[in-house]
């Protein structure tokens, strides 16, 4: 009979409920799903199992080698070679006819697929669940029930797109279930078009010609479902190009659904790599691509690959990270150096990489993010952003965005960065999928699209230039005054100076050597303290003052830079006090009143200061060997909208209405007392 999705879907998540029991529920997948890829093997090789199981036969004693062979025999009823094999007896409906051996049978039969295969089975740890679900009287009803099913798995009633979906919903469902990141493993595939057509923008002028080989990649594959989206869209414009799949996933059991996926669809599964992060292990080191598509993991700390990935940031720009690390608290903006290092030196690249808003403006000047966006702007790589609307992932309601980036920008986008809002361009649904209650229709990307191409100024396109983006931090300094005094209140901050704590510590290893210390230490506070209390009066001058504590405590032979730890301690800000100068007359800056402006980079800095800043304060200067370079895009700004409040008249009638209503539901319950 021919399946439809719905159907298969609910056949094999209803398979879970046999797991009750021996199995937590999270950890129903580690079962369902390898049996799902096993049963879809299977079906796949259904149409040359005799085939492959007479030449095992006709060579197994003659050649040792029976890899070449067994993958020429293995075929598809079209006669393409598959690529894969099992040589096994044995298949899902034979398998049941000996309930009393099944276990060792399914091992048997796990063992004489080709090992490409095996490597996949091997990620999901197949074998340890088949014989825990031996123990549990439950391997034989599982195998029976995908056996005798009506639904079938056969390439001829669901297709490899359908399978790749089928996968897909299976781990958003369970995903939800355990309350794990869904979204970490796929991408909606409303999603997915709208990124796969961003990254084609060009409608595929550089993809008709004959004998091309385009290099695709994701370093988060997931289930691999963007690269073949990729796939498909350049086949449509032009089914000669020879497009190349790559990718590389950190979880077991989604690399192991995505190697088997790709080695289905006739795909070389062996450029699938993992299971292990790209960050601190890229196993496609050589490799640069035509394009790249990815939706890496938000805001997950990158601690477990810290040591590899600082380690290849001191190499510079001889290795992925160059520009600088990001805050251990995301790793987004490490995906994206990690892309950019990806693009061929030679060759156009482009990319698109969905993230969330952190990577557009966390970090101030100088940090490691902001550092990041500088070198991509400032090289001209960044060609548009996307603002998506909220609510279309299955595990986060957050909004999200695409970048678009290129090695190689058309002429009119040179130097320009387009930002597209695109926050209204959804459909409501009519039933919510986890947190994915909006849908981007074929209609939205069309108009999206549109915005893009016609690369104009609007209420939902902005076209900056590139140093719109980054400014100039500039370190302003106003002079320091203070009144000083000796009074209880502020002898407390003398604990809060870091040398005066210091004196109470000691650094012995010998626990009583280290008391005496301690409290010789707490002793000395003490005696500082009441020497300082003998100072009278309130100074305005910081000279003046000065004099008098280093009189006061001229016998406990303290360091002039303890001394000049504690006087500040003793001050407070006072715009009619004197102002304190250094050795040479200099004014001497109040840490206290220290600020910094972000002067944006099209400004003129001294102007900049005149209006902003000496309009206010006219004693004030500018530090400007601490002058540092900061870029962020502030995409909410550029499309910001005001809205007038409310009239008054229309709030206070509200709280009038709002009010009489309570106080008709608190006298109903009155009554009814």
């Amino acid at each position: 009979m021919t399946n439809n999705f719905q159907e298969i879907v609910t056949f094999i998540w209803d398979l879970a409920d046999l797991l009750r029991g021996p199995y937590k529920r999270n950890e129903y997948q580690k079962v369902i799903l390898p049996f799902t890829v096993l049963k879809r093997f299977d079906s796949v090789l259904e149409h040359s199992k005799r085939d492959v199981l007479e030449a095992y036969n006709k060579y197994k004693d003659t050649i040792e080698n029976l890899d070449p062979i067994l993958r020429g025999v293995a075929k598809d009823k079209d006669g393409n070679e598959l690529g894969f094999y099992n040589y096994s007896k044995y298949d899902f409906k034979s398998l049941i006819q000996d309930p009393e051996h099944i276990e060792e049978n399914r091992i048997h039969y796990l063992d004489s697929f080709s090992p490409n295969v095996r490597d996949i089975f091997d990620n999901f740890h197949i074998k340890d669940h088949i014989t825990r679900l031996s123990k549990a009287n439950l391997l034989f009803l599982l195998v029976k029930k995908f056996s005798e099913s009506k639904v079938d798995l056969h390439p001829d009633n669901v297709s490899n797109h359908e399978m790749g979906t089928i996968f897909e919903e299976l781990i958003r469902r369970f995903s939800e279930q355990s309350n794990e990141e869904a979204g970490e493993h796929f991408t909606p595939r409303d999603v997915v078009k709208l990124m796969t057509r961003l990254l084609f923008i060009e409608n595929g002028v550089h993809l008709k010609e004959e004998g091309l080989i385009k290099k695709i990649y994701d370093p988060a594959c997931g289930t691999g479902g963007m690269l073949t989206s990729c796939k498909n869209f350049i086949n449509e414009i032009n089914d000669s190009v020879d497009v190349v799949l790559y990718g590389q996933e950190i979880n077991e059991e989604i690399y192991a659904i995505c190697k088997a996926d790709m080695l289905i669809k006739g795909e070389n599964a062996e450029n699938i790599k993992g299971p292990s992060s790209t960050l601190s292990d890229d196993q496609l080191p050589d490799e640069h691509f035509d394009f790249m598509i990815s939706n890496p993991p938000y805001g997950r700390k990158w601690e477990q690959d810290k040591e590899a990935v600082t380690k290849e940031a001191e190499r510079g720009f001889e290795g992925r990270f160059g520009a600088g690390l990001p805050s251990i608290k995301d790793g987004q903006l490490l995906f994206l150096q990690h892309m950019l290092s990806k693009m061929k030196t030679d060759e156009r690249s482009r990319i698109a990489v969905i993230t969330n808003g952190s990577p557009l403006f966390s970090g101030d000047a100088g940090s490691g993010e902001s550092n990041i966006r500088r070198w991509i702007i400032e090289n001209d790589y960044l060609e548009a952003i996307i603002g998506l609307p909220d609510q279309l992932f299955y595990n986060t309601g957050i909004k999200t965005y695409i970048w678009v980036l290129t090695n190689e920008k058309p002429p009119e986008r040179v130097g320009k960065i387009q930002l597209v809002d695109a926050t209204s361009k959804y459909v409501k649904m009519r039933k919510s999928l986890g947190n994915k209650r909006h849908k981007i229709r074929d209609q939205d990307i069309e108009e999206i699209l549109d915005l893009y191409c016609k690369f104009e100024e609007n209420e939902l396109s902005k076209v900056l230039d590139n140093e719109d983006f980054g400014y100039t931090k500039v370190t302003v300094e106003r002079p320091l005054q203070v009144n000083l005094e000796v009074t209880e209140k502020r002898l407390e901050n003398l604990y809060t100076v870091t040398s005066f704590k210091n004196l109470a510590k000691s650094k012995s290893k010998d626990l009583e050597v280290k008391l005496q210390e301690e409290e010789e230490g707490r002793k000395k506070q003490q005696e500082i303290i009441e020497a300082l209390r003998t100072i009278e009066g309130h100074y305005k001058n910081w000279d003046n003052f000065e004099a008098r504590v280093k009189k006061a405590l001229r016998r406990f032979k303290l360091s002039s830079a303890l001394i000049k730890n504690i006087i500040p301690a003793l001050s407070e800000h006072d715009e009619t006090a004197d102002y304190v100068t250094d050795s040479k007359g200099n004014l001497k800056p109040d840490p206290r009143l220290r600020d910094t402006e972000n002067v944006p980079l099209k400004e003129d800095i001294d102007e900049y200061f005149q209006w902003e800043v000496l309009t206010y304060y006219s004693d004030a200067w500018m530090d400007r060997k601490k002058d540092k370079i900061g870029y962020e895009i502030n995409f909410t700004k550029y499309f910001y909208k005001y809205e007038p409040p409310r009239p008054l008249e229309e709030i206070e009638k509200d709280i009038k209405k709002t009010t009489a209503e309570i106080l008709e539901l608190i006298k109903e319950d009155l009554d009814e007392i």
